[in-house]
């Protein structure tokens, strides 16, 4: 069954059939070597000479395992004891049509199985002893085509097979024999695993159908895009043909503008004439005064004239009257010096006078007992002295006492003004941001920049037209929280600045708006450049941080998706995570280690991010400017007023503990400064008695006599000094008395010859300043005319004139740009298209507002696909082909998987009747067998209680027509009618070879002649190899050409 080849000529060679068998240290054969015939071959031998050695080193030549031979546990059990390797070498014929690679083995196939105790190796060889092979597959590929199956019981029975399989009386291992024997079991299990493969296909298939499923569902979706986008495409239809009407519209605006610039010059023109005459007249008046300028300065030179000798006159007499008072000063300052420096001698001559009369009185008043007093005087100047030092000392220490509290009491003075500072500060920050909240309840926009975007909205305002698309700013104003205010200090961190900045789509609008923000002041404005034309970013769900906590980004919701795609490529918005609490925060940014995260938030303020293997925590940001992104200021404006009450408390408390501390530290002062008067007063004190007992000291000691006189002498000498140079003095005084009369005089004089000659000169001098006066009166005059005819100049130049020449200049450029817009608006469509398109609106501000709002709705629409038709019309098509190619093969899959599960089951159906054939041809067979000697019988096989029973009749049996079971048979029977079961099921199945070894056991005489002639007959009859191996006699065996008998070796002693 399971080969097609059937041996049915019994004189052709067959191809797999064994030739030679040799054996090296194999169990107990050190070196044995058989040849054996093309047919029958017996083997007889007496217990243990390895006869049975010879089917165990057949079983492991072609690949089995060593326990599954039932003669070793493991292969190196199979060496013979004392010997280091076992060799098995068989020799395979390999001729006729069914030979196995000709053309690279020959005639014949060597195989050598070598087993080590290390391990096992299989060479195969040609018929010149080359090795060609020696992997299991190239084995396997010999096994499979000659259909050698080494384990089949009817190909290789061994001893212990042959005794298990006579011995069983249990219907279930028969069953099994009888399944394995004819392969069915094999086919079965073939079949099943077909089928489970099949079951995983059709599953898989089944998948791969479902997959296609969301393609299937994304090819509608897209087809409701392609139908929107239709709709857009109508719109955007009708957005070009505004743009061609606008184009020319500008044109038109052009020329109404030329023709108003035009009127313009001429009405400027007809002002020159007015102009010039104002210019001539005024031109006219100031020659005039300039004329009576000349003639009052020659009146006036006249005048001056006559007074120039006076006047020289009077300016030497000031001059002398100048030095006489000067003389005068100094004669007097002298005067002083003298007198002051004689009192002074004077005085010092007293002095001398009254020191001299005081040594002579001392000198009378002296008596002998002065040592004695002297002595008492210095002991009590000694105690003064020492008492004055100990008061110095004690208040010394109370100075330093003070002093100390005084430096200590400063040190909280001073912390307490750092504090009053800081709160002030403080105080101050919450005034402004209550006044920032409250212009914020005003106008939102000022919370991103003050009064200063306000006024950049306005110049942008006014420069829309130049702007290619209007900018977009501040950011901050174009954001609403998604959950209140619950992130607004978040928020803040994580986007700072950039909620201040603005949005250009080129740089010629980048320069535009920098030139906007010069005119508003606005200095340092954040601008970004960000391509308008990109769709709303999507960030796929593995590229955002795996974590349950919100991202900025999504927070935050804006009407314009360039708001939020700036977010996320300038500020990151998308990775960065926001907490409510710090240690949450800790957990998420250093400790969950969670992936495509950039930095964590805390809804306090708190920044905390890891680079590398440094963790970083930064606090929040005292300059952060809070609740910008918050929409209730009016709490807010309530919490700040509520925070400077608070302040202000701590203001008044702190000033009136600074007062407080002041009165201590000034009471201190002025203790202190009492105290250091006393202190210097008592130092004094001290220091006067100190020399006054040292004086006294070295008074004592020097002689009292000789020095008093020589003293007395010395002044007398200074007192007549001083009374000489008071004489000199005095003389000197006089003569300078004597002067400062005369130098009073001289002033005197000279200022009444000055008095005289101006009341000499005084009419004159009268004329001259009335002259000089109605002089300064016409020079105003004429100035002022001046003035005028200035104006009336400047005014040409800079208005009249100025005007004209830019109102052609800008004729000029205006007819320059019309031709430019001209050219522009005709590369968009030709003027006489225009009546074509129809609706006579011109004015290009309404066609531009109307062209905006197209836009507007055209970039929603649009917005809403980020892809254009043509590519989601590809996209449908190449979906299509994409779903039709799958469609295509899953459902060739699906025809193939139903064509093989029909097959299957063809083939189950088959194998079943194949069995049930097997069946009825088992008990056909057996039964032929069992009358060879007279015996009939049949066999019942039940393949689903999976049991096989025999059933003999023997010819005893024949009257009574009963039939018994192999169980009831005598042991001979029973060994005869299992042989003709065994002998079925040969014929149910193909081999090169067989072998059999102690067949004929538990046979007496007659029934194993009759065993050994029916086995003869069948395999000669059959056309296979045979291997029969006994230890009995078989003598009785007939003789044939095709017959090999061989005799072991007795066994050794």
């Amino acid at each position: 069954m399971a080969d097609s080849r059937v041996f049915t000529d019994p004189t052709r060679i067959l191809a797999g059939i064994i030739s030679r068998i040799r054996l090296e240290n194999f169990m107990c054969h050190s070196n044995l070597e058989i040849e054996l015939g093309d047919r029958l071959n017996f083997i007889t031998g007496q217990n243990g000479s390895g006869k049975s050695a010879i089917l165990t080193a057949l079983c492991v030549a072609f690949g089995s395992r060593a326990k599954g031979t039932q003669r070793a546990n493991t292969m190196k059990d199979f060496i013979k004891t004392g010997c280091s390797y076992a060799l098995v070498h068989l020799e395979l014929r390999n001729q006729g049509e069914d030979a196995f690679k000709h053309e690279t083995y020959g005639d014949l196939i060597i195989l050598e199985r070598r087993i080590t105790e290390s391990g096992a190796s299989t060479v195969l060889k040609n018929y010149q002893g080359r090795k060609v092979a020696g992997r299991k597959e190239d084995l396997q590929e010999i096994i499979v085509h000659f259909n050698i199956d080494v384990e089949n019981p009817c190909v290789v029975m061994s001893q212990d097979k042959s005794r298990e399989f006579l011995h069983s009386g249990n219907a279930k291992d028969k069953f099994k024999f009888f399944y394995k024997a004819t392969l069915l079991q094999r086919l079965e299990e073939l079949l099943k695993d077909i089928d489970n493969q099949l079951d995983a296909a059709i599953e898989v298939v089944g998948q791969l159908e479902k997959s296609v499923r969301p393609v299937q569902l994304e090819l509608e979706e897209l087809e409701k895009k392609i139908k929107s986008l239709e709709q857009v495409e109508e719109i955007s239809q009708h957005v070009q043909l505004i743009k061609k009407k606008l184009a020319w519209s500008w044109v038109y605006d052009i020329d109404r503008q030329l023709i108003e610039k035009k009127n313009l010059i001429e009405k400027l023109k007809k002002r020159i004439p007015a102009c010039q005459k104002k210019i001539d007249e005024q031109n006219e008046e100031v020659k005039r005064w300039q004329d009576k300028l000349g003639e009052k300065r020659q009146h006036i030179d006249s005048i001056f004239s006559k007074t120039s000798e006076a006047r020289r006159q009077r300016a030497d007499l000031e001059q002398s009257l100048s030095l006489a008072k000067k003389e005068k000063t100094q004669l007097e300052v002298e005067h002083e010096r003298s007198t002051s420096y004689i009192q002074k001698i004077k005085k010092r001559g007293k002095s001398l006078a009254q020191h001299i009369h005081e040594i002579k009185a001392k000198h009378i008043m002296d008596t002998q007992d002065e040592e004695s007093e002297m002595e008492e005087e210095i002991k009590k100047l000694e105690f003064e002295v020492n008492e004055a030092y100990s008061i110095c000392q004690r208040l010394k220490e109370e100075d330093d006492s003070i002093l100390e509290s005084m430096t200590s009491l400063r040190g909280e003075i001073d912390g307490i003004l750092k504090q009053i500072e800081t709160i002030e500060r403080r105080n101050s920050g919450i005034r402004a941001d209550i006044h920032r909240l409250q212009m914020n309840m005003s106008n939102k926009v000022t919370v991103f920049g003050g009064s200063r975007v306000t006024s950049l909205l306005e110049a942008i305002e006014r420069q829309h037209q130049r702007f290619r698309r209007p900018p977009i700013g501040p950011i901050g104003s174009h954001l609403t929280l998604v959950q209140g205010d619950m992130w607004a200090v978040a928020l803040e961190g994580v986007f700072g600045k950039l909620l201040n900045a603005f949005i250009v789509t080129d740089h010629t609008d980048f320069l535009l708006l920098k030139q906007c923000a010069r005119e508003a002041n606005y200095n340092h404005l954040y601008i970004i450049i960000y391509d308008f034309s990109r769709p709303r970013l999507n960030i796929p769900h593995h590229m955002l941080p795996q974590t349950n906590h919100p991202t900025a980004i999504s927070v935050v919701h804006s009407d314009n998706h360039i708001i939020l795609n700036v977010l996320i490529d300038m500020g990151h918005g998308e990775r960065q995570v926001l907490v409510k609490d710090y240690d949450t925060g800790k957990q998420v940014a250093f400790d969950q280690r969670v992936s495509n995260l950039n930095s964590v938030f805390t809804s306090d303020g708190f920044k905390m991010f890891s680079r590398g293997s440094a963790q970083t925590i930064l606090p929040p940001s005292k300059n952060a400017r809070v609740g910008r992104l918050s929409g209730s200021f009016g709490n807010q404006i309530e919490d700040l007023e509520q925070e400077a009450l608070q302040v202000q408390k701590q203001l008044q408390f702190l000033r009136g503990k600074k007062r407080s501390e002041e009165e201590t530290f000034a009471s201190l002062q002025h203790k202190s400064t009492s105290m250091k008067r006393k202190r210097q007063d008592a130092e004094r004190e001290c220091s006067s008695k100190k020399l006054k007992l040292d004086g006294m000291k070295r008074s004592f000691a020097s002689e009292s006599k000789s020095t008093q006189t020589s003293t007395a002498d010395e002044l007398h000498r200074d007192l007549s000094k001083v009374q000489e140079e008071i004489n000199e003095k005095e003389i000197s005084l006089e003569n300078l008395e004597l002067k400062l009369v005369e130098a009073n005089s001289k002033v005197d004089n000279l200022k009444a010859i000055i008095t005289d000659l101006c009341n000499s000169t005084k009419e004159d001098l009268n004329s001259l300043k009335e002259a000089e006066e109605e002089l300064g009166q016409m020079e105003a005059e004429k100035n002022s005319a001046e003035m005028s005819k200035k104006h009336y100049e400047t005014m040409m130049s800079t208005k009249v004139l100025s005007e004209i020449e830019s109102a052609e200049e800008y004729l000029r450029k205006l007819e320059e740009k019309r031709k430019e817009d001209c050219k522009k608006a005709s590369i968009i469509c030709a003027e006489s298209e225009l009546d074509a398109l129809g609706d006579d609106e011109v004015d290009p501000e309404k066609l531009s507002a109307k062209l905006r709002n197209l836009n507007q709705r055209l970039e929603r629409e649009t917005q809403r696909f980020s892809e254009s038709i043509d590519e989601l019309r590809m996209q449908y098509e190449k979906k299509l082909r994409k779903i039709s190619k799958k469609q295509q093969t899953y459902k060739a899959f699906r025809e193939k998987l139903d064509a093989l599960k029909k097959a299957l089951d063809n083939r189950t159906d088959k194998f079943q009747r194949n069995a049930s054939h097997s069946k009825r041809q088992l008990t056909w067979k057996f039964n032929g067998h069992l009358s060879k000697k007279g015996i009939s019988g049949r066999t019942k096989v039940s393949y689903e209680d999976q049991t096989l029973s025999v059933e003999v009749k023997m010819p005893q049996d024949a009257s009574s027509g009963s039939v018994r079971d192999t169980r009831g048979l005598s042991g001979g029977e029973r060994s005869f009618s299992t042989l003709c079961f065994a002998l079925a099921l040969h014929e149910m199945i193909e081999a090169p070879f067989r072998a059999m070894d102690e067949f004929d056991v538990f046979m007496d005489a007659v029934s194993r002649k009759i065993s050994l002639d029916t086995l003869v007959d069948f395999a000669l009859a059959q056309g296979s190899q045979w291997i029969f191996i006994t230890p009995h006699d078989i003598s009785m065996v007939k003789h044939d050409e095709r017959i090999k008998k061989q005799q072991m070796a007795a066994p050794r002693g």
